[in-house]
């Protein structure tokens, strides 16, 4: 059991509902996205454009995948719902080209409108 799992039982339930929106592929799959995430993912995704060490294409890579873990809560792919972060990270690791390009271009139409501070 994890901490936040622990300190949201001490408070006597679970943590509020967030909001999403629900975004279908050409092939049917939905991808749920919350609509906005937190100050401090906000600043962690805004330092990783400051990283000097790393190339360009790092960077890039590294905030893609990022945002899909911040702002990913469910992904239906052929009926089958993956809602846990692991499944959802690994699934998406797994991605074809075809599929990271829709969910790179759907996150990046999503921040726009739900969290411009974020949009690239």
């Amino acid at each position: 059991m994890g901490r936040r799992q622990r300190r949201r039982e001490k408070r006597g339930g679970e943590a509020a509902a967030v909001e999403t929106t629900a975004y279908t592929d050409p092939e049917g799959n939905v991808l749920m996205l919350r609509n906005s995430v937190s100050v401090g993912t906000v600043q962690k995704i805004r330092d990783l454009d400051s990283t000097p060490a790393s190339s360009a294409e790092d960077r890039w890579q590294r905030r893609t995948e990022l945002l899909f873990e911040r702002f990913a809560v469910g992904w239906e792919i052929a009926g089958l719902p993956l809602e846990t972060q692991n499944e959802l990270l690994g699934r998406y690791r797994m991605a074809s080209g075809d599929e990271r390009r829709w969910i790179r271009d759907t996150i990046d139409a999503h921040v726009r409108e739900h969290q411009p501070e974020l949009a690239p």
